[in-house]
């Protein structure tokens, strides 16, 4: 089996390096006959030295020019030749743990995807409670976060991957189509238990909660259009880092 792991990436220079040590220290961890990897870092128009940092780091890297994070996803998997996908993001840490639980579901041939539960390696106790609902949700229902979420490709691509309409939440959306897919041939969709993937939690210090509030209305009462505009989307979009 081919695995491949996606890391898009905006002005990570920051967290980058770290991220690729936490990759390669796992694949070592969980080296396993028939089992090969490879890194695809899609450079998603960045101003500073996220190319260099992942080249350095082993990985291989692609551009996308237009900022979106579906479509940087996209171009990652595009650019591999894989048969599981395993997108992560930048400013997150892959634990052997985490991998060793997604490499079993993929050997075990029953599953078509799936994600695990998520933290952050610093978060407010008002956060907390956010994280842990998002968690609860994830687990109940059977939705993978963006920051970790694997797949079979030959599903991804028969699904038409992440929506490119979206500028948040279209894991969310690729969850639902996956799940679907993998039904269709008697494949579930999986949430690891006993595994969680922690990323940064900087976005809890670069963000008030007046800013968070108004992106949660806008996406509890009008979900697709306030979706497609990344102007409403400043968590993700505005480039604070």
């Amino acid at each position: 089996m081919k695995l491949a792991i996606l890391i898009p990436a905006y002005n990570e220079e920051k967290h980058l390096a770290a991220c690729l040590q936490s990759v390669k220290d796992a694949l070592a961890a969980c080296a396993r006959q028939g089992l090969s990897a490879e890194v695809v870092v899609c450079d998603n128009a960045s101003t500073d030295k996220t190319a260099e940092i992942a080249r350095a780091g082993g990985a291989e890297v692609v551009f996308e020019p237009v900022r979106q994070i579906g479509r940087s996803r996209n171009a990652a998997a595009a650019a591999c030749d894989a048969d599981w996908l395993l997108f992560i993001d930048a400013d997150s840490q892959l634990e052997p743990r985490t991998l060793e639980g997604m490499l079993g579901a993929a050997f075990g041939g029953r599953c078509v995807g799936g994600g695990c539960l998520v933290d952050f390696d610093r978060t407010p106790w008002q956060w907390a409670l956010v994280r842990d609902f998002w968690n609860l949700l994830s687990w109940t229902f059977g939705l993978a976060a963006g920051s970790f979420l694997f797949c079979r490709a030959d599903a991804f691509r028969a699904v038409g991957g992440f929506s490119q309409e979206l500028y948040a939440a279209e894991e969310v959306e690729l969850s639902g189509k996956l799940k679907r897919w993998g039904r269709a041939r008697r494949l579930g969709f999986v949430i690891l238990p006993g595994c969680r993937h922690v990323s940064s939690g900087r976005k809890f210090e670069l963000y008030s909660w007046r800013e968070y509030f108004r992106m949660i209305l806008g996406a509890l009462f009008s979900p697709r259009s306030f979706l497609k505009d990344p102007r409403k989307l400043p968590a993700h979009y505005d480039g604070r880092r």
